[in-house]
């Protein structure tokens, strides 16, 4: 059975062209920061590294408890917390850290199923290293915020949260 994308009081809205996420209760905004999308710009298709449009819910949120830095692969922490030498390692790693609110589509053939699956295409908002340039477009479709961010908006946000991203 198919989860109905219902909007909640909270309204959370993510602008691509200003590159900033925002949470609002009515007139109340709860919380605003600055994020990064894709830099391959807005766009639905499998493997276009681009940032979703649309009505999106948080369909699953991973992390709940960990430290900051803690790095995933695959949505499971790694054991790893991400330092500087870590990164020289692995220098080429799309580093997802801290927290995961894995996003899912609800508007058909638009960003939910086919080859414009939002959350098939393991699209997350997530936690980056520090000193990652927010603001800008850079990641390959996720949206990528700092890990005090991330988490304030995970604690803030229930799953079944309503998402709207917008250009």
């Amino acid at each position: 059975m198919q989860k109905a994308c219902v909007v909640k009081s909270i309204e959370t809205r993510i602008d691509i062209a200003q590159q900033t996420i925002e949470v609002s209760n009515g007139d109340s905004v709860l919380f605003h920061a600055r994020v990064s999308t894709a830099l391959n710009g807005p766009g639905e298709q499998n493997g276009s590294e681009c940032t979703p449009r649309g009505r999106h819910i948080v369909r699953a949120k991973i992390g709940a408890g960990c430290k900051l830095n803690t790095v995933f692969i695959g949505r499971r922490p790694s054991n790893e917390i991400f330092s500087e030498s870590l990164n020289q390692q692995f220098p080429d790693r799309d580093w997802i850290l801290t927290r995961i609110l894995w996003l899912s589509g609800c508007e058909l053939g638009i960003n939910r199923l086919g080859s414009v699956d939002t959350m098939r295409r393991y699209i997350y908002i997530h936690g980056c290293p520090d000193g990652t340039p927010m603001g800008v477009p850079a990641s390959h479709g996720c949206i990528r915020m700092t890990n005090d961010d991330i988490v304030t908006l995970f604690d803030l946000l229930p799953v079944g949260a309503s998402i709207l991203i917008t250009e």
